[in-house]
């Protein structure tokens, strides 16, 4: 029986947890009892009402349900034997963003990821800014970035552009690739072996699921061009979901995002902006703005053509954005916990009425 959701029946191949990125930090959080009387599951798939959970015997259909906690792919997950959610592990990374549009409201992108290929292609959608925004995203979550440069047949100047990414962060892992050429893709096998968990993220059209592809050796992701006018991608992508490679390691190819909004994202903001941090704590002042203060050093860095003044822009647009967001959403969580708070009680007040 096929579905959109995969493959339901008895004759579907047997996985290792080891094989879907089982690792000692998810072992250590089981009990005996849990580890004994429950089945050990991966989301693979995201749609819009369900997911589909791999466990080493089948994949499993779980409906989106208000008992059903958020999930994402790559979520590791307890079920009992007639497949029935128990509980989400803890997650060694997560990946997530402010949902698009007015919402508010956080929008899980992936989980459990080692390693996440930020893929840019290297045409008029190249974009600096751009990429420090997915670079703290990456930062914040834990997880190792490695920036793919794609569609390098398309582009006459490869080296300014690699220049450019290594003015803006020195110690980044860059690849420059043509997707569709089997010898330069295979560079990006390193990081795709054993239990480790590569994440494809960027925007439409950069070649994320081509390159999936080629990783794969085979057509499972649909792909696109881009639209000739203005360099921007087609969404080719509409779900997250996860591949296994046959050799060892994990894929995870998700939706390209026009709009990725931080939210509270302080440290992978500090850490993409490490050179700006350095300059504004041997600023003069402690509450110095960076404007007209005597003793500035990011004004000085900027003066002296150390520092770029659109990399400065960007870094204060992104942390007035991860304010605002991340407050919008404790004020949110804030009235949830009051409202659930209110619901108990009168729960309570009812059962005591009714008990007399």
């Amino acid at each position: 029986m096929h579905s959109k959701f995969g493959l339901f029946s008895n004759t579907q191949p047997r996985f290792s947890i080891a094989s879907l990125g089982w690792k000692p930090f998810f072992q250590q959080q089981l009990t005996l009892e849990e580890y004994e009387q429950c089945q050990i599951g991966r989301v693979l798939e995201h749609h819009r009402d369900g997911y589909v959970v791999r466990t080493e015997s089948s994949e499993i259909k779980l409906a989106i349900s208000k008992q059903l906690p958020m999930l994402t792919v790559g979520d590791w997950l307890l079920l009992d034997h007639e497949e029935r959610f128990v509980k989400v592990l803890e997650r060694s990374t997560l990946f997530s963003r402010k949902a698009a549009g007015a919402k508010v409201a956080e929008q899980y992108i992936a989980a459990n990821v080692d390693t996440a290929f930020i893929v840019s292609s290297l045409n008029d959608d190249f974009n600096l800014s751009r990429l420090e925004r997915y670079l703290a995203v990456v930062r914040e979550a834990g997880a190792e970035p490695v920036l793919i440069l794609t569609k390098a047949d398309l582009c006459d100047d490869i080296k300014s552009h690699r220049q450019a990414v290594t003015q803006m962060d020195s110690t980044l892992e860059v690849e420059v690739v043509n997707g569709l050429n089997p010898e330069e893709t295979s560079v990006l096998k390193r990081w795709c072996q054993g239990s480790n968990t590569v994440a494809f993220m960027g925007s439409s059209g950069v070649g994320k699921s081509t390159l999936v592809n080629a990783l794969l050796g085979a057509d499972q992701q649909a792909t696109g061009g881009i639209r000739e006018d203005d360099a921007k991608g087609r969404h080719t992508t509409t779900s997250r979901s996860l591949h296994i490679l046959p050799e060892g390691g994990i894929l995870i190819d998700t939706p390209g995002m026009r709009e990725l909004q931080l939210t509270e994202c302080v440290d992978g903001l500090e850490a993409t902006f490490a050179d700006i941090v350095e300059l504004a704590q041997a600023c003069r002042f402690n509450d110095c703005r960076h404007e007209s203060e005597p003793g500035c050093k990011v004004k000085q860095a900027i003066e002296q053509g150390t520092l770029e003044a659109r990399r400065f822009a960007n870094y204060q647009k992104l942390m007035r954005e991860q304010q605002r967001n991340g407050a919008s959403l404790a004020e949110q969580r804030e009235r949830f916990r009051q409202f659930t708070k209110v619901i108990k009680v009168t729960q309570a007040e009812s059962r005591k009425h009714k008990g007399r």
